[in-house]
């Protein structure tokens, strides 16, 4: 039992993470409809930002504030890969709307640029970001059963997030303007609504999101040029089995792709349970091909 609700709170752990990540993609292809493969890389940019502050603090404080570094790699990895976001839909995502297939090719071409950029300055090797002390120690609940803190406050960073991006879409006119923009493009840009500024600011905020996932990334592994790959599939996944635009929809999305991707390799082996929760997806797409949570309108 120990080790049965261990590996539960690993795969809400993956799920937590694959959250993040999903969280502002559901939002920008619900929105615009453009299949982004570059995903992917706002979270390696979000990953090695953390590991640049985490640099610039270690030689610029006293080895006793280094846990500083923490909070700082987390607003501004944020920042960064939004900053980006917002720079790639201003000049190459906005002339792809409507274009699904074009829009694959190029967002793919974009990924590997910049995972080129990212070998270019930082080298192939992978490199490690060590985690603030305070995350180093667990949370032991039985003899065998622990929870590790760093796993943990990623959990309650993805519960923040969460909770921001719903006041964001439900309780603030700029969230009203984007379900508008989601479910009639054409009826809100009618009524006044700046429907290319909606696009850019949410695009950036989605972005900034998935910079989050790689800051959390960084303190349970290594990271390297080919990070975002590793989680782009599973993050697509998320978005299409809760439904592209729903909220809810990337929360039931994370917890069916983690906690059953782990479930299943606990229970086989990690190929046999990826293949595993593939076809569960797969059947369930089946019978509902808009995802659990589909956003329903005259429009959609």
């Amino acid at each position: 039992m120990e080790v049965f609700l261990m590996q539960l709170f690993n795969g809400i752990s993956v799920s937590s993470i694959l959250l993040l990540a999903a969280l502002g993609l559901a939002i920008t292809f619900g929105l615009m409809g453009v299949i982004n493969m570059a995903h992917g890389e706002f979270i390696m940019t979000g990953a090695y930002t953390a590991y640049v502050v985490q640099n610039l603090f270690q030689a610029a404080l006293p080895a006793g504030m280094l846990d500083w570094y923490c909070p700082a790699a987390i607003i501004l990895s944020f920042l960064t890969a939004a900053v980006l976001g917002y720079v790639l839909e201003r000049l190459v995502i906005c002339r792809l709307y409507g274009r699904t297939v074009d829009s694959l090719l190029v967002t793919w071409g974009i990924s590997l640029i910049l995972q080129q950029a990212a070998r270019s300055i930082f080298g192939s090797p992978n490199v490690g970001v060590k985690a603030p002390s305070f995350l180093e120690k667990s949370l032991r609940i039985t003899g065998m059963l622990s929870l590790p803190y760093k796993r943990l406050f990623i959990l309650v960073i993805a519960v923040v997030c969460l909770v921001g991006v719903y006041l964001l879409m439900y309780k603030t006119r700029q969230g009203r303007n984007i379900r508008a923009v989601m479910q009639n493009r054409d009826m809100a840009a009618s009524l006044g609504v700046n429907t290319r500024r909606i696009d850019s600011m949410t695009f950036a905020i989605g972005s900034g999101l998935a910079g989050l996932a790689g800051c959390a990334l960084t303190w349970i592994g290594a990271i390297g040029p080919t990070l975002g790959t590793n989680y782009i599939v599973d993050t697509f996944m998320t978005v299409v089995v809760g439904g592209a635009g729903s909220i809810v929809g990337s929360v039931f999305g994370a917890g069916f792709i983690g906690v059953g991707g782990t479930a299943f390799e606990f229970l086989t082996n990690a190929s046999i349970g990826k293949v595993l929760i593939f076809l569960c997806v797969i059947i369930l797409l089946q019978f509902r091909p808009k995802g659990i949570f589909a956003i329903s309108s005259r429009a959609l």
